[in-house]
């Protein structure tokens, strides 16, 4: 089983599935369902590094929910696992 690390400003995401059906009930086939923009972080890189040369870690951590940009990153299979690796700066906000 492969690990994965991002490194610096970067994390590693798996995207929360959408909901199939809408809110007055109707099933939605997959393919009119969109990509979700939310999903749970599985793993984050060390931080940025400054102009100084200071490590700056990152503002999120593995288990949160987030909301994130609906473009950003890219997309990799691992063991079978459809994830994303974007920048901390793609995600717009954390799901409390």
């Amino acid at each position: 089983m492969a690990k994965v690390e991002p490194l610096d400003d970067r994390v590693l995401i798996k995207q929360i599935e959408a909901e199939s059906k809408t809110a007055g009930g109707i099933v939605l086939p997959d393919s009119a369902k969109e990509k979700p923009q939310q999903a749970e972080i599985i793993a984050v890189g060390s931080g940025r590094l400054s102009d100084e040369g200071v490590r700056i870690p990152l503002q999120v951590a593995v288990g949160d929910i987030v909301i994130f940009s609906k473009y950003s990153g890219d997309e990799i299979k691992l063991n079978g696992e459809e994830l994303k690796v974007i920048r901390e700066s793609d995600i717009l906000a954390i799901v409390e």
